[in-house]
């Protein structure tokens, strides 16, 4: 049990039965009447995000979660398979549960993987990851009916926006939240 005060971004609650993890908080104290917590908090299964306030101090369930660094290894029929490098298990996640993190899994690339009460809940990706562009077409000078940018397939099948500029097989930084181009990456 913790209370709304200890509140972080990134703690999972435990609220109605399911997890909703802390995306943002904010204290608030107005001139009047007592203090209170405004949150935004996203379910951990379906990703729904909702707003949330709580009064100062009130008593909320907090979640144990196991969260481990694994090697994602491949993707067969069933799922994706992982394996935790401290001891070598393996273990298959569903489509499911992988969700939009498969657009950005490369094999052998690690990952979290967020378990509670020994079920997988979700896998955390780092903010950015490096891709190859495996097809694109070539930008034209002088072409900005487009607002200067193309589309471009990466080497794991996600399609994103760069610039004119950028060619096939150049490696690029991608964000895992938002699937936006962040720049060319060099060797």
């Amino acid at each position: 049990m913790a209370t709304s005060n200890d509140l972080k971004n990134g703690m999972v609650l435990n609220m109605e039965n399911q997890l909703w993890t802390v995306v943002e908080f904010q204290h608030v104290k107005p001139g009047k009447g007592p203090a209170f917590v405004r949150t935004k908090l996203k379910n951990v299964i379906s990703g729904k995000v909702i707003d949330r306030t709580l009064n100062a101090g009130v008593k909320i369930e907090t979640a144990t979660v196991d969260k481990r660094e694994m090697q994602y290894l491949y993707a067969d029929g069933d799922g994706y398979i992982f394996m935790d490098t401290t001891d070598y298990d393996q273990i298959t996640l569903s489509n499911a549960l992988v969700g939009d993190a498969a657009n950005y899994l490369l094999e052998n690339q690690m990952a979290i993987v967020a378990i509670h009460e020994g079920l997988p809940i979700y896998v955390e990706l780092p903010a950015s990851v490096v891709l190859e562009i495996t097809f694109t077409e070539p930008g034209l000078q002088g072409d900005r009916s487009s607002g200067g940018t193309k589309p471009a397939t990466l080497e794991t099948g996600l399609q994103i926006q760069v610039p004119l500029f950028v060619e096939q097989g150049t490696k690029v930084k991608v964000d895992t939240r938002t699937g936006d181009y962040l720049g060319r990456v060099t060797d």
